[in-house]
């Protein structure tokens, strides 16, 4: 319904899971969370929200939080992460991991982020004693300027991929490309608190927060900035974080206790009638 949905391959995810095939990007009759959220699980200004059509949250404090003010329909089903999970768990015998995956706080088409790359590589040298490899968006990761600040450095330079859309694929392995990064690394950092921390908790990386957490254009203040983030998640901050700590507070924000099964989301997406093999 909404091009949101179909971002970083969600929609193709939930088809997967749905048994239609991860080549279907079907029609989700709703809107669906697409990245980690600590106002409602939407952007501020939400009013592209179409009313009388639910909203799928990641957790029951987004749907509680979506309700104080005046959201409705809400269905708490959990991340499309938790979703890939569960149809990609963890092999028995892996590689032994390595090193830190670096995501720095990106931007978006609307606004860019502003603050100092080589500040932040300093930062970086400073604090990680292992291979690195640095994670940019794929805005920053066309832009040469901010990509030098990392190659010059000696760390790794990757991309997971444009966040893509219904109608091509260019993001529809974005997630899973993102799984395999980070079950490959020991340490995931960045100096915002963000949905890949919670991913790489997850999956059992240790976890840091720190650096420069820059600045977005025009960053609402209904999010709390920096400080809101703080004071919610102390724990979540710093160099070193007790791991047992990042895990359960990604299995909670990530949903993993909301897994609805096949059958429930396909009636809750309008995905019910299959009587042609897929739906619209």
């Amino acid at each position: 319904m909404d091009e949101s949905n179909h971002w970083y391959g969600h929609s193709r995810i939930f088809a997967r899971y749905c048994g239609f095939g991860a080549e279907n990007a079907l029609r989700i009759q709703g809107f669906v969370q697409h990245g980690w959220n600590y106002l409602h699980g939407y952007a501020p200004n939400d009013a592209w929200c179409t009313p009388g059509y639910p909203r799928f949250v990641w957790s029951e404090v987004l749907a509680r939080r979506g309700w104080s003010m005046g959201r409705r329909g809400h269905y708490v089903i959990g991340s499309p992460w938790a979703y890939l999970l569960a149809m990609e768990p963890a092999q028995a015998e892996v590689p032994e991991r390595a090193g830190t995956i670096w995501y720095p706080f990106h931007g978006w088409e609307k606004h860019a982020v502003r603050g100092d790359h080589a500040r932040l590589v300093d930062e970086i040298r400073g604090v990680e004693k292992g291979p690195v490899t640095v994670c940019l968006y794929w805005l920053e990761y066309r832009d040469p300027e901010i990509r030098k600040w990392y190659e010059r450095a000696g760390f790794r330079v990757i991309c997971h991929g444009d966040r893509g859309s219904r109608w091509d694929g260019r993001g529809s392995g974005f997630l899973s490309k993102q799984l395999g990064e980070l079950r490959r690394h020991r340490r995931v950092a960045s100096n915002r608190l963000s949905s890949a921390i919670l991913y790489g908790a997850s999956v059992g990386c240790d976890v840091a927060v720190y650096g420069d957490p820059m600045t977005l254009e025009e960053e609402r203040p209904e999010y709390g900035g920096t400080e809101r983030r703080l004071r919610m998640w102390p724990e979540l901050h710093g160099t070193e974080i007790d791991s047992t700590a990042a895990r359960e507070v990604a299995a909670y924000e990530l949903g993993f206790a909301h897994l609805a099964g096949p059958e429930e989301l396909r009636v809750l997406f309008g995905w019910a009638d299959t009587r042609r093999g897929r739906c619209a």
